[in-house]
């Protein structure tokens, strides 16, 4: 009862859970270009999943797994082809390694080439793998989105108001499947900490949340984030590595206020042209937020909003942001899904922009 009046409250003053304030990319988070700029890439149509393991670096491209070669201009390899889009993939101490398919559930291959399906008997939790990660070489952790849309509607997810994402456990000895926490808002990032506990992305939260092994919640590690997160990994340095795949706005926020409005455009308008986040943008002149919104004379405006954003950031152990890399509005490098780091040089996968991207992390200017 005293919920329901508060947000009754919220809404009539515009406070709480119903202000359309974002927060400002400031201190750490302060703009650049180093994404947009970094020098080297590698071309590849829709990159996702980078991470690195005893074969190198290995990323997810459509139904494909492939392999990073360490020669200057070499094309990637294909490692393995999945039986649908690879929509989430981790890497195990042992070297054997997970992908998730819609189409082929959940497939863990060790470095023979050999192949299981895993999570067979668990239902719900082979649809719309957003990100995995293992905890040891028997234990693997699924993010699980949403039980209502599929992978590629997590716009409609966004704006219907989704929360209906989950947390699973698989034993890969036994088999067993363990839900560890549900009602989350689009989870698409999971780590297993040394201690047991596990920090998950809630993409539509806008945080970093703990929880136990059991799946007791821990509370928030990060909060209120300028964008929606999405996949995070360790740093050199002892901490980690956040991407952000779309960036949040007033615009957005306010019409996440308005379910009437929101519903209306998502029965009758295109989803390319919703008004709502997106990997990559200004492809067509229909798109919401263009002409005089953004552009004067030809020249984009410092304060032109955007659709789509390229940021990764580092957080310290302490989930800390220390520094960041951008590609702005006007970049190409947009919907950045993961980010790993390799002897000095990060790694980072441009969903929206095709493109997976290397940041030298001494001579790029990224300190």
């Amino acid at each position: 009862m005293l919920a329901a009046l508060r947000g009754s409250l919220d809404r009539l003053l515009g406070r709480g859970t119903a202000a359309v304030t974002v927060p400002p990319l400031d201190g750490a988070l302060k703009p650049n270009n180093l994404l947009e700029n970094a020098p080297h890439a590698v071309g590849v149509q829709e990159p996702d999943n980078i991470v690195l393991g005893r074969q190198g670096l290995m990323f997810s491209s459509g139904e494909r797994v492939l392999r990073l070669e360490p020669a200057v201009g070499a094309e990637p390899v294909t490692v393995i082809t999945a039986a649908g889009p690879i929509t989430a993939m981790a890497l195990a101490p042992s070297g054997s390694f997970a992908v998730a398919s819609d189409a082929g559930g959940i497939v863990l291959f060790d470095e023979g080439g050999r192949n299981r399906t895993v999570g067979s008997g668990s239902g719900k939790a082979l649809s719309c793998v957003t990100a995995m990660g293992f905890a040891d070489d028997r234990t693997l952790l699924v993010c699980v989105g949403s039980t209502e849309n599929a992978i590629g509607d997590w716009q409609r997810d966004l704006l219907s108001g989704g929360r209906s994402g989950s947390v699973w456990r698989f034993d890969l000895a036994s088999g067993e499947a363990t839900q560890l926490a549900g009602g989350l808002g689009f989870p698409n990032g999971i780590l297993a900490e040394p201690d047991g506990q596990i920090v998950i992305c809630e993409s539509w939260g806008k945080r970093l949340v703990r929880i136990g092994a059991s799946g007791r919640a821990n509370g928030p590690v990060l909060e209120d984030l300028p964008g929606y997160p999405a996949r995070l990994s360790r740093s050199a340095r002892g901490g980690y590595w956040l991407s952000v795949f779309a960036p949040r706005s007033q615009l957005i926020e306010f019409i996440m206020r308005e379910p009437a409005y929101r519903n209306a455009m998502m029965a009758e308008v295109d989803p390319a042209y919703w008004v709502a986040p997106a990997l990559r943008s200004g492809v067509s002149f229909r798109e919401p937020m263009q002409g005089g919104a953004l552009k004067q004379m030809g020249i984009l405006k410092p304060w032109a909003p955007t659709r789509s954003y390229g940021l990764v950031i580092e957080l310290d152990g302490n989930f800390e942001a220390v520094r960041s890399m951008h590609s702005r509005a006007g970049g190409r490098r947009h919907g950045v899904t993961s980010a790993v780091e390799q002897d000095g040089v990060l790694w980072v996968t441009s969903k929206g922009g095709d493109q997976v991207v290397a940041l030298d992390l001494g001579t790029d200017g990224a300190k």
